[in-house]
C-alpha cells in the first residue's frame, strides 16, 4: 500500500531543493532566457558538485548502494519537481543531470558506472527520419576488430553541445528492427562525432538542443550499454528491447515531475497576483458560493493535484521493485497535458500581466509546451497505456 506521507529524509531533500530554486534558479531565470544557449551558466558548476558529493561515499566513490535504496526515485522527484519551479531550462543544464546519465546507471557495467556515471552524459535517439517510433532508427553500428564504427545524424538531442558524452542509440542490423538497437557511449569530442547545430528554441532556452553526425565515428568494444547479442527470437527481442527503454520507466515520471513544478509556480504566481486583487482561493466555499475565478484556480489545483499523485504511484512502483511502465506512461501523459494547461490558463486569467515579461507566467507557458513532447509525445504515452490495458504488442497496436 502506498504510503502518502513522506519520509522525513525526502522532505528535507524538498526543501533542500526548493532553496535551490529559489535562491539560485530563479533569480538568474529571465537572465539565461534571454541570452540562450550563448552561454554556459556558471553559476550552475557549484551546484553540480554539491550534487556530486551528495551521490558519493566517504571516500569520493560511488556509493553502490544508491542504485538500489529504497526512495531513489522518489528523491528524483521531489527534487525535479521542487527545482523547475524555479526553473527548467536551467535544471536540464546542471552538469552531469543528463538522460544519458540515467541509462548507465540502469544497464552499464560497474566500469561504466564509475567512469561515466560521474560525468555528463546526454542521450541521442531522434532522427530525422526516426522520431516518437524508436524502432525505426536507422543510424548504424558496426563491429570493426575492437572498435565500434557509428554512422548516422541524431536531432534534438538535448546536452549535446555541452556534455562529456553522448549515449547513442544505434542499430547492428536494421532489417532485425528492435531486437537490433543497442545504446553506445561515445564520448563528446570523439574524432567522428560532430556538433551540426544548436536548435533556437520556444521555450527551455537556456537548455541546449544539438544536431549531432556521426561519420566513421570509431569507438571501444567495451563502449556499448548491455550485450552486443542479437535476439533469435520474438520473446528475446522483446526483452533486449525492453531492456535498452527500462531507462525511460525510470525517467517518464522525473519529466512528469518537471510538468509538477512548471504548473505549481504558475498557480502560485496566478494567486500571489490575484490575492492583491482580494480574491483568495482556500477552498472554504461550497462551488456556487465562489467566483468564477475562484472555481477555475480551484480546478487547476484539483488537476495539478491528480498529475501528482500519479507521479508518486509511478515512482513508489519503481522504486518497491514493481513494474510500472504503464504507470510512468500515465503520469507523464496526464502531467504534461496539464502542465499545458494551467500555465496557458495562467496566462490567461492575468490578462497583460500574464503575457508581459513583468512576471515569469509566460515563461513558464513557453517552457511547459516541451515537457509534453520529450521522451515520449502525448500521444505515443497513450498508446503505450492502451497497449498494457488491452494486453497488445506494438504490431498489433500502432
Amino acid at each position: 500500500m502506498i504510503n502518502l506521507e513522506l519520509p522525513q529524509k525526502l522532505v528535507q531533500v524538498q526543501q533542500m531543493a526548493q532553496q535551490l530554486a529559489s535562491g539560485v534558479f530563479r533569480p538568474i531565470s529571465r537572465k539565461y532566457d534571454a541570452i540562450e544557449h550563448c552561454e554556459t551558466p556558471e553559476e550552475l558548476k557549484p551546484v553540480a558538485q554539491m550534487m556530486a558529493s551528495m551521490g558519493r561515499g566517504p571516500k569520493g566513490k560511488a556509493d553502490a548502494s544508491d542504485e538500489i535504496r529504497n526512495g531513489a526515485n522518489m528523491m528524483g522527484i521531489m527534487g525535479v519537481e521542487a527545482m523547475c519551479w524555479g526553473d527548467v531550462g536551467l535544471m536540464l543544464s546542471i552538469p552531469g543531470s543528463g538522460l544519458g546519465n540515467a541509462a548507465v546507471m540502469a544497464v552499464g557495467t560497474p566500469e561504466q558506472k564509475e567512469k561515466y556515471g560521474k560525468l555528463y552524459c546526454a542521450m541521442a535517439i531522434t532522427e530525422p527520419g526516426a522520431g516518437s517510433d524508436s524502432a525505426a532508427i536507422s543510424t548504424s553500428a558496426r563491429l570493426d576488430g575492437n572498435e565500434w564504427v557509428l554512422n548516422g545524424e541524431k536531432i534534438y538531442c538535448t546536452g549535446g553541445q555541452r556534455c562529456d558524452a553522448v549515449v547513442v542509440w544505434a542499430t547492428l542490423d536494421k532489417k532485425m528492427g528492435k531486437a537490433a538497437i543497442k545504446s553506445f557511449i561515445v564520448p563528446r569530442d570523439n574524432p567522428g562525432m560532430s556538433l551540426v547545430r544548436v536548435e533556437d528554441k520556444m521555450g527551455l532556452r537556456v537548455s541546449d538542443t544539438a544536431a549531432l553526425s556521426l561519420n566513421e565515428c570509431r569507438i571501444p568494444k567495451d563502449h556499448i550499454l548491455g550485450s552486443a547479442d542479437i535476439a533469435d527470437s520474438e520473446e528475446a527481442r522483446k526483452k533486449a528491447f525492453g531492456g535498452v527503454m527500462q531507462t525511460f520507466d525510470n525517467t517518464r515520471p522525473q519529466v512528469a515531475a518537471m510538468a509538477l513544478g512548471v504548473a505549481r509556480a504558475a498557480l502560485e504566481i496566478t494567486k500571489e497576483i490575484y490575492e492583491k486583487e482580494g480574491v483568495v482561493a482556500d477552498f472554504s466555499k461550497l462551488p456556487y458560493n465562489s467566483s468564477a475565478r475562484e472555481l477555475e484556480l480551484y480546478r487547476l489545483e484539483a488537476d495539478l493535484e491528480a498529475a501528482r499523485l500519479m507521479t508518486l504511484k509511478a515512482a513508489w512502483m519503481a522504486d518497491n521493485g514493481q513494474p510500472n511502465s504503464r504507470e510512468a506512461s500515465m503520469c507523464k501523459a496526464k502531467a504534461g497535458r496539464m502542465g499545458n494547461e494551467v500555465t496557458l490558463k495562467c496566462v490567461a486569467l492575468c490578462g497583460e500581466l500574464g503575457y508581459s515579461e513583468r512576471t515569469l507566467l509566460e515563461k513558464l507557458a513557453r517552457d511547459s509546451k516541451i515537457i509534453d513532447i520529450f521522451e515520449g509525445t502525448q500521444q505515443i504515452q497513450q498508446l503505450i497505456v492502451a497497449r498494457h490495458l488491452l494486453g497488445l504488442s506494438s504490431k498489433e497496436l500502432k
